[in-house]
């Protein structure tokens, strides 16, 4: 089944049971209320560096790009050499996979997930609640729809992008970067190690 939206229902004003789902969904951090920082999109990471953000093995990134579950957006590895450079956001939706199989969700289930975020922006996609019940996936983009699929079973998984948005983000500010050479251009002197640093600095300052 694709991934689908959840459609928000309207609820007495006193009902237990979505009252309940709405404080399960505040306490796990579900409800769609995330900010995204805006990155620069020529800084990319290399596979170990991405590993240790999405925490997964190399193993499953080179299968997961060998069969074009996730492949790097800003450079792939061509001939010996070379080395994938994945961006921030490819990074995102290496964790969000990993999360999604750690719930059981089927390799098939989740290569639609996956194509269903790369046709979304920045701002859209942290801005989305993936629920899952372990079989299907569903997208919200609002707190009314989080909490109807909370209410409706207690065994269904969520996942708030803009929650492991800043969690990858806190990750990368202590791990490399590199900025993408283009062709025919020369390496920058000063290696962009951390664009991450220096904007979460300049936040806790402002």
């Amino acid at each position: 089944m694709a991934v689908s939206s959840g459609e928000g229902k309207t609820a007495g004003k006193h009902d237990p049971v979505r009252e309940s789902a709405r404080e399960r969904a505040g306490e796990e951090g579900l409800l769609c209320d995330e900010q995204p920082v805006t990155l620069p999109e020529d800084i990319g990471y290399r596979g170990p560096t991405a590993c240790a953000a999405a925490g997964i093995t190399y193993r499953q990134l080179d299968y997961w790009a060998r069969t074009e579950l996730v492949t790097p957006t800003i450079r792939a590895a061509n001939g010996s050499g070379t080395h994938r450079l994945y961006s921030f956001r490819d990074i995102v939706v290496l964790k969000v996979v990993k999360r999604l199989l750690d719930t059981g969700v089927s390799l098939q289930q989740i290569r639609t997930a996956v194509r269903h975020l790369r046709d979304r922006g920045v701002q859209d996609l942290a801005q989305i609640t993936l629920m899952s019940d372990g079989v299907s996936v569903y997208e919200c983009t609002s707190a009314d729809e989080v909490i109807d699929l909370l209410q409706g079973g207690q065994g269904v998984f969520g996942i708030a992008l803009g929650r492991v948005w800043r969690e990858v983000e806190g990750s990368l500010a202590k791990l490399p970067g590199e900025r993408a050479i283009p062709s025919g251009g020369e390496a920058e002197a000063d290696h962009p190690a951390d664009e991450l640093a220096r904007r979460r600095r300049a936040r806790k300052t402002g």
